[in-house]
């Protein structure tokens, strides 16, 4: 019985190992500072202070009254936008029509300090799917002015009567 006793106990650190604890999984060793190496001192320093930097201008054929416009002068060629969002330095004009609606984004500092149009985006109107964009501002502009030219009022030919 003894035997059995010390038996147990002998196989008591080998269950010890088993249970939870620290793991003995082999990895890559952590990297300390040697005692003669000066630790490094990191000044901490405030975030450069930036400017917003210009935005891209995305060209297309097709939009040139559109890409560098103001907002004014969208309003006159596609009409009062849907929606008007200032989004942080930029402004977003979106503009509906039947068939599509035309997101113009405006950024300042690319023509100047007033905002103007950089970029465009078009969708469908009925499920905003891709729409073409040059087709897009077609569409959302108003027709031409009819002009009618007066007319001079006719006179009738003079007629002879005849004598009696």
């Amino acid at each position: 019985m003894r035997r059995d006793i010390l038996a147990a106990l002998s196989l008591l650190p080998l269950l010890a190992a088993c249970g939870p604890g620290e793991s003995r999984i082999a990895s890559t060793p952590t990297p300390r500072a040697s005692p003669s190496a000066p630790a490094l001192a990191v000044e901490a320093r405030p975030p450069a202070k930036m400017g917003p930097r210009p935005a891209a201008v995305h060209m297309l054929p097709g939009l040139e009254g559109v890409i560098g416009a103001s907002a004014p002068e969208l309003s006159r060629l596609l009409g009062q936008p849907r929606i008007d969002v200032l989004e942080g330095d930029a402004r977003k004009l979106q503009f509906a029509g039947g068939a599509c609606v035309l997101d113009v984004y405006l950024y300042p500092g690319v023509h100047g300090p007033e905002p103007r149009a950089s970029y465009v985006e078009a969708r469908r109107a009925v499920d905003g799917a891709d729409f073409d964009r040059v087709a897009c501002v077609t569409a959302l502009k108003p027709p031409p002015p009819v002009v009618v030219a007066p007319v001079a009022p006719v006179t009738p030919p003079a007629t002879k009567r005849p004598r009696r």
